[in-house]
């Protein structure tokens, strides 16, 4: 288990900041008329949130 969590460290990084962003963004900025399709809604902002931090943290992660 510790040697996945070692491996795979930069992901999870990306995805715990990615998910605390996107809960930010909604909570800060947000979607005032409720229409917004990923900042209506707080789960919505964080999956995507989420998502966005893998993929931006996955781009610096060496292969072996």
């Amino acid at each position: 288990m510790t040697n996945w969590l070692t491996k795979n460290k930069l992901s999870l990084i990306g995805i715990l900041f990615g998910a605390i962003a996107g809960f930010l963004y909604w909570n800060y900025i947000g979607c005032a008329s409720g229409t917004c399709m990923i900042t209506s809604k707080p789960i919505n902002s964080t999956l995507y949130g989420s998502l966005m931090g893998y993929l931006l943290f996955n781009i610096f992660k060496k292969e072996e």
